[in-house]
C-alpha cells in the first residue's frame, strides 16, 4: 500500500505542461463521438477535449486538479483512506487491489484543501477509472469529512462528481453513504458558506441522488450523462422512445436541473468568479 500512496502523490506531476511535454506526439486517439482521429499531443493541450468536436475525455482526479487549483496550492486530505472489503464480498478485494494498481489511487475520490483564483477551497473529485467511481463507504467517508474540514475552516466547497452509483459489493454500507454526505451537507449549509456542484460523465445513480444534486449552484461538462436510472433502462421500462439527447447535460440545462453547462476550458474560470461573489470579492 505505501507503493500505491507513493504512486497517488506522484500523480500531483501530471501537470498539464508536464502531459503536454511528454505525451508522444506521433501518436493517435480516436473520438468516440465525431469518430475522427486527432494527435493525442493536441488532445492533451486541450484538457483532454476533441479539438474537433468538443468531446470531453474522462480524465483523472489528480490532473483535474490541476488544472483548476492555483499552483502551488494543492494539499490532499486523507490520503490514507483506501477501500475496504466489509462484506468480504468474493473477488471484490482483487478487484480493488487491480484498480488501484492501475489508477495509483487508493480509492475513487481525492479530496483536498487549496487556492482557485486566490480564493481558498475544499475540492473533492471522483475518478471514473476507479471502478467507474462506484460510491464506497471509503468514498462516502473521505467526502463526509471534505465536507466536515470546509465547515470547520468556514471555507467554500466543490465536489467535481463522475460515477456509476452506489457499489454493489458494498451493499447497504454503500447506500447509507447517500444519507451520510446529504445530512454533512446540511450541516455544511448552516455555515453560509457555498457550495458547488460540477457533474461529469456520468454522474448516476445514488451519487445524482444524493450530494451531485444538492449544490447551491449545479455546474456541468459539455454531454455529461447525468441521472439516476441510465436511458436504456428507462426506455425498456417505460417502452417509450426517449427524446434526442434525453439526460445530457444540455437536456438538463434545457429542463432546470443544471445551471451552467462550462467547457474544460472555461471551468477554471468559472469555479473563480462565482467563489469571488459568494466570499463577498475578497480574498479567504
Amino acid at each position: 500500500m505505501n507503493t500505491i500512496f507513493a504512486q497517488r502523490r506522484a500523480r500531483l506531476l501530471e501537470m498539464k505542461t508536464l502531459r503536454e511535454r511528454y505525451v508522444p506526439a506521433d501518436q493517435t486517439v480516436c473520438c468516440p463521438s465525431c469518430g475522427e482521429e486527432s494527435h493525442r499531443r493536441d488532445v492533451a493541450r486541450n484538457l483532454d477535449v476533441c479539438p474537433r468536436c468538443g468531446h470531453h475525455f474522462p480524465i483523472g482526479a489528480y490532473y483535474r486538479l490541476s488544472t483548476v487549483l492555483d499552483s502551488g496550492t494543492f494539499r490532499e486530505l486523507n490520503a490514507k483512506y483506501p477501500a475496504g472489503d466489509p462484506l468480504t464480498f468474493p473477488s471484490y478485494r482483487e478487484k480493488l487491489e487491480k484498480a488501484q494498481r492501475k489508477t495509483g489511487l487508493g480509492e475513487a475520490a481525492v479530496t483536498a484543501v487549496g487556492a482557485i483564483g486566490g480564493v481558498r477551497c475544499v475540492v473533492g473529485v471522483m475518478d471514473s477509472r476507479f471502478l467507474m467511481g462506484s460510491m464506497s463507504a471509503a468514498v462516502g467517508e473521505k467526502l463526509t469529512r471534505a465536507v466536515e474540514y470546509a465547515a470547520k475552516a468556514k471555507l467554500p466547497l466543490i465536489f467535481f462528481c463522475a460515477s456509476g452509483g452506489a457499489r454493489m459489493q458494498e451493499g447497504i454500507l454503500s447506500l447509507m453513504q447517500m444519507a451520510k454526505t446529504s445530512a454533512a451537507l446540511e450541516r455544511f449549509a448552516r455555515t453560509g458558506r457555498v457550495y458547488l456542484s460540477v457533474l461529469t460523465d456520468p454522474t448516476t445513480g445514488g451519487v445524482t441522488a444524493s450530494f451531485a444534486s444538492l449544490g447551491d449552484i449545479i455546474l456541468a461538462e459539455p454531454g455529461a450523462l447525468i441521472g439516476f436510472a441510465g436511458p436504456r433502462v428507462i426506455q425498456q421500462t417505460i417502452g417509450q422512445t426517449l427524446p434526442e439527447g434525453f439526460q445530457r447535460a444540455e437536456f438538463q440545462m434545457e429542463h432546470g436541473f443544471v445551471d451552467a453547462v462550462v467547457p474544460r476550458a472555461q471551468m477554471r474560470d468559472t469555479l473563480s468568479r462565482l467563489l469571488r461573489i459568494h466570499t463577498q470579492g475578497g480574498r479567504t
